[in-house]
């Protein structure tokens, strides 16, 4: 049996709307959400008002990696026995997010920021295996950004705006190497025909949640 769901993609694209949906379409699901819920102590110790220049510019790609993926551990830790864990981002969405920072951070192509971020990892491989779906706004990498930026409802600018379109264009190279089982992408889907795409794709890839979803009030993607 697939262990765990994950559902990716950059800011705004839906994935804590079709998390929450999933998990009250199947009680087979365990919604397991984003890592800091599983490291509180690290990430209180960076968050506050100062957490986007720690990020950015005081944190090391070292140090943010670490944060990142020892999360992730710990999350896979916390799947009960018997259920499928649901993951808001990731173990790719989560390589994206470190590789899109350590090039805005370092100065990186793409390329040298991802093989510095594997380095660290020393890994290709997502542990545990994932079933990964990712939602995007566009195949457009600035089509992409400016849908994202519409959602949010204020401008992204200067090293956050750099860092999404770092962060759209490592979705887009992975998504051309086949890294996802499947990809939304569209600003026409509302949100209940993105839920059902994502669990036509989930059912391709033997998790079957076929005890039907609870009536929930339909719209577009926040």
């Amino acid at each position: 049996m697939t262990a765990f769901v994950s559902l990716n993609g950059p800011d705004n694209s839906g994935k804590s709307t079709q998390a929450r949906r999933l998990a009250r379409s199947w009680d087979g699901f365990c919604d397991l959400g984003p890592v800091h819920r599983h490291d509180p102590a690290s990430w209180s110790r960076v968050s506050g008002p100062e957490f986007g220049m720690w990020w950015f510019t005081t944190s090391t790609t070292e140090e943010l990696t670490h944060l990142l993926f020892s999360g992730h551990e710990a999350r896979a830790q916390a799947l009960p026995s018997g259920r499928v864990g649901l993951l808001d981002r990731g173990w790719h969405m989560l390589l994206a997010t470190a590789v899109a920072t350590c090039a805005v951070k370092e100065s990186l192509p793409i390329e040298a920021a991802w093989d510095r971020v594997l380095a660290l990892l020393g890994t290709q491989e997502p542990h545990p295996a994932e079933v990964l779906v990712l939602l995007l706004p566009s195949p457009d990498t600035e089509r992409s950004v400016a849908i994202a930026q519409s959602r949010e409802g204020r401008p992204w600018t200067g090293v956050y705006l750099d860092y999404q379109r770092h962060l759209h264009r490592v979705l887009l190279r992975m998504a051309g190497r086949g890294v996802f089982a499947g990809v939304v992408s569209g600003p026409s889907h509302g949100i209940g025909e993105t839920h059902a795409l994502i669990r036509r794709i989930l059912a391709a890839h033997g998790v079957n949640t076929s005890s039907g979803p609870h009536p929930v009030q339909e719209g577009r993607l926040p």
